[in-house]
């Protein structure tokens, strides 16, 4: 079986098709709740941000798969509205991978830029949750949002939040760890999560926090280099595979809609990648 985009949108909407619940009828609502996510997906996946051209794409692309395509705002009003069944949906396929049941979890969390001029950060409907945070592998401060994650070497997305830049990073793994934690898992993180009471808490809900020592520690022997590698590579198939910075969001509703889809076609691809017996981030077949 050929790993392609028709495939991974038809595992896409088959699961979505069996568990969501089915909508009442309604003669203006022409495409169901599983059709919706499965266009949500694709859209990720052929790296359009815009609705607009995305459905002109579509049309042509999507033709044999979508009897019907919505217009341009009715694809945004049920985007999101679904974008809690979107992040349902992002831990069902997570729950199809052995990620999920891997006890080595990497942590970190990557910039999502949501404005870069003075008049727009004022006028921006996002000004009532973004921040200015900063970003040391740009070496500058933006003004949006950071996506915390907790993912599986493999890319599996355990935990994730998205939260304004000037939240802190121990407060908020803080918030989303005891979600996933069962006991015994090792987390891999790197010095912006040093501290005491950070690793004592996690220590009472079992797991072990390794990270690289502060210039005023002494060296702990371990070179994590290699893992930690893991996920900057996870969030480099996000940036660049998945146009997590292009998220075109304008309102705080659909800016977590769109970055939970972006979650929601990571985690449905490495699930199909499992089946298919492929390389778990192998991603690059599933674009258009």
């Amino acid at each position: 079986m050929d790993a392609d985009l028709d495939l991974l949108l038809i595992s896409v909407y088959c699961t979505a098709d069996d568990l969501l619940p089915e909508r009442p009828a309604n003669a203006r609502r022409k495409l169901t709740d599983a059709e919706v996510v499965t266009l949500c997906v694709a859209q990720v996946l052929m790296g359009i941000p815009s609705d607009r051209r995305f459905l002109r794409a579509a049309k042509r692309q999507l033709g044999h798969l979508f009897h019907w395509l919505p217009t341009q705002d009715v694809l945004h009003k049920r985007r999101a509205r679904l974008s809690e069944t979107i992040e349902w949906l992002v831990g069902v396929f997570a729950e199809r991978s052995p990620g999920h049941a891997d006890d080595l979890l990497l942590l970190d969390s990557t910039p999502v830029e949501c404005a870069r001029s003075l008049e727009t950060t004022r006028r921006s409907a996002l000004a009532e949750i973004c921040g200015y945070g900063y970003s040391r592998s740009h070496s500058r401060y933006f003004w949006g949002m950071r996506l915390h994650l907790a993912c599986a070497p493999d890319g599996t997305p355990r935990a994730a939040a998205l939260v304004a830049a000037d939240r802190g990073e121990r407060e908020v793994a803080l918030r989303i760890l005891p979600r996933v934690l069962r006991g015994g898992e090792t987390i891999v993180c790197d010095k912006g999560y040093a501290g005491h009471d950070f690793a004592s808490t996690l220590a009472d809900l079992g797991a072990t926090v390794i990270r690289p020592a502060r210039r005023n520690e002494p060296d702990h022997g371990i070179h994590l280099a290699p893992i930690r590698q893991r996920i900057e590579s996870v969030f480099h198939t996000c940036k660049d595979l998945l146009n997590l910075e292009r998220h075109g969001a304008r309102t705080p509703r659909n800016l977590f809609a769109r970055i939970a889809t972006r979650l929601l076609a990571l985690a449905a691809c490495i699930s199909l990648n499992h089946e298919l017996g492929r390389p778990s981030r192998a991603i690059v077949d599933y674009t258009a």
